[in-house]
């Protein structure tokens, strides 16, 4: 094996989770700074924490609302157009031919 081409193994490298020490293991690096971790991972712990980057839960949530109020519009015009329909029934409750052709031209 040839000396020198090898990185130093530190034996007790320090895993930092928020500044604090978590934990240590063996790795080439003598600290190691990580995000997550089993200590406060959702899978692990049964909680939920979201790290999130770059908004990417707000943005989610806008689209969400979006979704949701075009939706309601959406509703709003079907019962609206549904009512005109039953308007247009004639006195012997009856939809005639040139009624039904309207409601599908609108």
């Amino acid at each position: 094996m040839k000396k020198g081409i090898h990185p130093k193994w530190h034996k007790k490298a320090k895993v930092v989770v928020n500044g604090q020490v978590v934990m240590h293991v063996g790795s080439t690096l003598e600290e190691l700074n990580v995000e997550i971790w089993s200590g406060n991972h959702p899978f692990y712990t049964g909680q939920e924490t979201l790290v999130d980057t770059d908004n990417l839960v707000e943005k989610f949530k806008e689209k969400q609302q979006k979704a949701q109020s075009l939706a309601q519009k959406v509703r709003s015009k079907k019962q609206k157009r549904a009512m005109r329909t039953r308007k247009t029934v004639n006195t012997t409750g009856q939809v005639t031919l040139k009624d039904m052709l309207k409601s599908v031209s609108q």
